[in-house]
């Protein structure tokens, strides 16, 4: 699968390793990441998740790359299969902040993955679309999270 080290601009990441791998992906999936997230800030029940002190504390001793082997873990392992097993509540609220952040960003199950970001269910995820929304993730993660 390939992997990239999502940052997104104007949301606050300015890591120059990050950087040098932003060209991986296309601009266009950069747009769409920050139109999402923007979009995402105007739904009542997506922009309640926050982190907690203890997420954040997590994020900060963990370090941001570790996180994003977290999401693309979690990722693969709950929602890119075909037929996701317990669907719809696979994703737990609080635990870790990739939960909170998948939430936020309706990457919790493919019925948001459908809804919000109209990426089908009934099959597997495809490479780019899991980069996406881990992607999001991440995004959305930078952007509460200390820098």
């Amino acid at each position: 699968m390939g992997r990239a080290n999502l940052g997104y601009a104007g949301y606050g990441w300015q890591d120059s390793l990050t950087k040098q791998f932003d060209n991986h992906l296309s601009e266009n999936m950069n747009d769409r990441i920050n139109h999402t997230l923007d979009s995402l800030k105007n739904s009542k029940f997506r922009s309640k998740f926050k982190l907690s002190q203890k997420d954040r504390d997590y994020i900060a001793a963990k370090g941001l790359e570790t996180i994003k082997d977290h999401a693309f873990q979690f990722i693969n392992s709950r929602i890119a299969s075909d037929f996701p097993k317990n669907d719809g509540k696979q994703t737990p609220m609080r635990g870790h902040p990739v939960f909170i952040a998948q939430h936020a960003t309706a990457t919790c199950c493919r019925g948001c993955l459908w809804k919000w970001h109209r990426i089908g269910k009934g099959r597997p995820l495809t490479d780019d679309e899991i980069e996406f929304v881990v992607g999001l993730v991440m995004g959305w993660i930078r952007c509460h999270s200390p820098q």
